[in-house]
């Protein structure tokens, strides 16, 4: 049995949370992840709109853990931008106000992926992100800013542990900063998953575990070491569903949520079918087809 296994959950109209919530339950999932608006913009509705209490009551009835649940920030947004002080402006205002829907949904965890270099020396970058990451959890306190391990494609800072690393170790407030680990990003940026073990024992040397908040449970379509970050569904890709399996199943992950990003079947969602082969531990032939 995996504890706390769920998925990026949708959010959409007319339900809003309390349809996301709804879903989540479907699947069977004891855990989940969703964005508070669309993930490729910052364009969000009002929080009075989004059905949060009905959301929260539902899960409060069913006995979901909220500190199990993640938000995830918009795509655009890069603190590491050191060209364009507008644009890094922008990205530090969407951050905060990321964080301040988190916490208006009674959650923790937000997930935020560290951004790009682009021409710009990746050390200076990093510690663009460290001090812009201070500058937001001095504004906002309750919630956590999880830098997610990147697969390296382009310019992406946090393709290894140890730039996390320095990340981390560049912010006064790291108290709150923590890292929420895609199985993809890990495997396609090098690091194998053949040995759950030696995985873990790596990141708890360069970061310690205390500062593993969550987990991306994702089959990749790539080689190790191809950094181009392409997620396929579980047990399909180069990973396979032995080795997330075991890693998802390790007792150093237990009380750490679990999240899928596969992609849909065609237009179906591949979630509730993808968790309970996880749960099982066992790979089914066809089972794409059978959605």
């Amino acid at each position: 049995m995996i504890p706390y296994l769920g998925s990026h959950v949708p959010m959409a109209a007319p339900l809003f949370y309390e349809g996301t919530a709804r879903t989540a339950l479907s699947w069977g999932e004891d855990a989940f992840m969703f964005y508070t608006g669309a993930p490729q913009n910052t364009r969000r509705r009002p929080l009075e709109e989004l059905r949060i209490p009905e959301g929260r009551a539902i899960l409060k009835e069913r006995g979901l853990d909220e500190g199990k649940i993640l938000v995830h920030a918009p795509y655009l947004i890069n603190l590491a931008n050191l060209g364009n002080k507008e644009t890094r402006g922008f990205s530090l205002r969407a951050l905060k106000d990321e964080m301040r829907r988190t916490k208006a949904f009674g959650l923790s965890l937000l997930v935020f992926h560290p951004g790009a270099s682009l021409s710009f020396p990746r050390e200076e970058a990093m510690k663009a992100v460290s001090s812009a990451l201070d500058e937001a959890l001095s504004e906002v306190e309750g919630v956590w800013i999880l830098l997610e391990a990147m697969a390296g494609k382009g310019t992406e800072l946090g393709s290894s542990f140890e730039e996390i690393s320095m990340m981390i170790e560049g912010c006064s407030r790291k108290e709150r900063v923590g890292v929420c680990l895609d199985t993809c990003h890990v495997h396609d940026a090098g690091y194998s998953l053949d040995d759950a073990d030696a995985l873990l024992k790596e990141f708890d040397r360069v970061l310690g575990l205390g500062r593993l908040r969550a987990v991306h449970l994702n089959d990749s379509k790539n080689p190790r070491g191809a950094r181009k970050d392409r997620h396929e569904n579980i047990g399909m890709g180069a990973i396979g569903l032995d080795r997330l399996f075991r890693l998802a199943s390790h007792p150093l992950l237990r009380d750490v949520p679990k999240i899928l990003e596969t992609p849909y079947v065609g237009e179906k969602a591949p979630y509730k079918k993808e968790i309970a082969m996880l749960r099982q531990g066992i790979f089914e032939e066809g089972w794409r087809e059978s959605l």
